[in-house]
């Protein structure tokens, strides 16, 4: 299905090629996950870019190098390898995975990729609500801070109603948690948290 789909991208000059990506062309993509550590300790995760050989990810538990990991990353699925470097934000994994499973890993970052000349719709990959307590703070790189009012909130990012709007691209926090601004409308401004939101935490009492 995904084939299918990346195929008339081909026609794209812009467009980012599958047949790129097979010699592994690392895009940029932001998608949530979780991984697993060989102690069987699961965390939640964000992806930097990613190529069909290997996936650079921010993270909150490091790891070692050589250890063995199982990744759940949206869009994606399942996937395994090993931890091939270590950084302050997190690890880079080497992705085990057949020449088979290769290619529909470079279809479906070619598809990623290039959603938006498709001309197709983001959507919402999780869950959104709406908490008991609106309120919260914004804090920009200044240290500046302001407060602001939640429109609503999901695992992998915010709604924020206020009259200053960053910079598309500006790091912030919201409340205590870090994220990057994504979007603006009329009256207000979409963030996407570094880190999702635990699923155990994920309810009406939340707060950032």
């Amino acid at each position: 299905m995904l084939e299918a789909l990346v195929r008339p991208e081909a026609k794209l000059t812009r467009g980012i090629r599958a047949s790129d990506l097979r010699r592994h062309q690392r895009v940029k993509v932001a998608l949530l996950g979780r991984y697993m550590l060989t102690d069987r300790r699961e965390f939640p995760c964000q992806t930097v870019d990613m190529s069909p050989g290997g996936v650079r990810l921010t993270c909150v538990e490091p790891g070692l190098l050589d250890e063995r990991v199982v990744l759940y990353l949206e869009e994606i699925g399942r996937l395994e390898g090993t931890i091939a470097r270590l950084m302050p934000e997190g690890f880079a994994v080497r992705l085990s995975a057949t020449p088979r499973k290769r290619e529909k890993i470079a279809s479906q970052l070619t598809w990623l990729a290039n959603r938006e000349n498709l001309g197709l719709p983001e959507g919402r990959t999780h869950e959104r609500l709406k908490p008991v307590n609106l309120a919260t703070t914004l804090r920009f790189d200044t240290g500046r801070e302001i407060p602001v009012r939640i429109v609503d909130v999901s695992m992998s990012g915010v709604a924020l109603s206020t009259g200053i709007v960053p910079a598309l691209g500006s790091s912030v926090v919201v409340g205590r948690t870090p994220g990057r601004v994504v979007r603006h409308f009329e009256g207000g401004i979409g963030v996407n948290f570094l880190l999702p939101i635990s699923p155990d935490l994920f309810h009406e009492g939340l707060r950032l």
